[in-house]
């Protein structure tokens, strides 16, 4: 019998549970002061991220012959950062963002992220705080907080600030893949790092959801944050990631201020995907401006509200925790 996909691909029973999870994030926010904010899905602009791709679309004005193309936003980081250096202090948005390209067990085109910004804290603080919410909606607890480059070094006993790129290639051919040659370093990090380390990361137990916080990511890693010096005096990113029994779920910055260093990573990122061929997308120049006007001293973070809802119910594939999947959209 041919499957009905009139019907959701969720149970009643998660969509239940995903009403209240929304709710006590909300409780949560409105009981910190922190401002729910709602941003524009559809942009002039996308990211130049070059492991994302946009959805892209026309504006077509009645009664004009010329067409606008526009995209849908892949996250609404942004036009959050132009309210931070309006004035608008903490705030948060929890809506729905696309990525083109992206489907599987853990991912759908179209997905929940809730996405918050604190004024005058850091990556570190930042990691209380997220600790603080997740702990108040779920049974949670913050298990480790680790470096990037710890765990490199424990795991494959090399540095990945210092190693070269020779060094990266050929560890990823001899421990993964002889045929994988001449990958670009971040490219033999993310390999390397998911392979070896990333499935030993926080858990789940009797007591709930066990996370681990990764930090100090490679400079090279992180297009938005902002530089600082690890305890052994190395440059590295105010960036950090959040694990749950092998499951990316968030990832933070504290967040880079300078909007001249930023749309020189901007346009540094559009020449990564113009050497591999990728689409090439105009970058937020409205945000580059309000960076360039001032932005408050701030850390942000995004989280996956679906992949949270799959690690509290158990579930194996994202179509479990959606109403309705990509499948039956």
């Amino acid at each position: 019998m041919t499957e009905q996909l009139w019907r959701p691909s969720a149970s009643m029973m998660a969509l239940r549970e995903r009403a209240h999870l929304l709710r006590k994030i909300r409780a949560y926010f409105d009981g910190q002061g922190v401002m729910e904010v709602e941003t524009p899905i559809l942009s002039s602009s996308a990211t130049v991220d070059v492991y994302i791709d946009s959805f892209a679309s026309e504006f077509t004005p009645i009664g004009h012959d010329q067409n606008q193309l526009c995209y849908l936003r892949t996250s609404p980081e942004f036009a959050m950062k132009r309210l931070l250096a309006s004035g608008s202090g903490d705030i948060y948005s929890l809506g729905r963002v696309f990525r083109n390209g992206e489907a599987g067990g853990r991912h759908n085109p179209e997905f929940t992220m809730l996405e918050w910004y604190r004024v005058g804290m850091t990556d570190q603080t930042l990691m209380d705080d997220m600790s603080s919410l997740l702990s108040s909606i779920c049974n949670y607890k913050e298990v480790r907080r680790v470096s990037y480059g710890e765990l490199f070094e424990n795991a494959l006993g090399i540095n990945p600030y210092l190693a070269s790129d020779e060094e990266l290639g050929s560890m990823v051919g001899e421990r993964i893949d002889a045929k994988l040659q001449g990958l670009e370093r971040n490219d033999c990090l993310d390999l390397l790092f998911s392979k070896f380390i990333e499935p030993e990361l926080g858990g789940i137990s009797e007591d709930g959801l066990e996370g681990c916080f990764v930090y100090d990511y490679p400079v090279t890693m992180s297009a938005l944050a902002r530089e600082s010096l690890n305890k052994k005096g190395q440059p590295v990113s105010s960036r950090f990631e959040l694990f749950i029994n092998g499951v990316e779920l968030a990832n933070g910055y504290h967040e880079l201020t300078d909007g001249d260093e930023q749309e020189k990573r901007f346009e540094d990122e559009r020449i990564k995907r113009q050497q591999r061929g990728y689409d090439l997308y105009p970058y937020d120049q409205h945000m580059v401006d309000a960076l360039k006007h001032g932005m408050p001293d701030c850390a942000g973070v995004a989280l996956g509200i679906d992949r949270l809802l799959m690690l509290l119910l158990g579930a194996n594939n994202i179509a479990d925790v959606l109403a309705f999947d990509f499948q039956r959209a």
